[in-house]
């Protein structure tokens, strides 16, 4: 991913999901130079499904995952799901895998935080915009 491209967010949030998936994936899978799957949790308040298009990483056989939300100072929907449900499953491109949620922790979440920063640079600068540590989820298949 290169700092200096110029990015094109036309495709987002929903709009990106239902791409993604209507076209396994050829659309939506490389967005701005990075990698995406689809996170299928279940909402910790409605028990319904919930699909959300996010850069991924891989480590080994897992997935890797960061919830930045941006910077904001909370975290993001999908991950307060990931807490609640870590049973979850992904799409990437025509695959739906289960996995098990788990947030990294310690030197693990430093390799994979540096992982992530290559996929994705804009990271560091989410990461000073806000007080909490931006947790940074492994995805184990199951």
């Amino acid at each position: 991913m290169s700092d200096h491209a110029p990015r094109d967010y036309s495709l987002f949030g929903d709009a990106h999901v239902e791409r993604y998936e209507q076209s396994n994936g050829e659309d939506g899978y490389v967005w701005n130079g990075a990698t995406c799957l689809v996170l299928h949790t279940k909402g910790r308040k409605t028990g319904e499904l919930r699909k959300f298009p996010l850069i991924y990483g891989e480590h080994g056989d897992d997935f890797v995952l960061v919830a930045s939300k941006g910077g904001a100072p909370e975290h993001p929907g999908w991950y307060l799901n990931l807490l609640a449900e870590p049973d979850v499953a992904v799409q990437v491109k025509a695959d739906v895998i289960p996995v098990r949620a788990r947030t990294a922790e310690g030197d693990e979440r430093a390799e994979l935080w540096s992982l992530m920063c290559e996929q994705w640079p804009d990271y560091d600068d989410y990461q000073s915009k806000t007080d909490r540590e931006i947790p940074v989820v492994v995805l184990e298949r199951r």
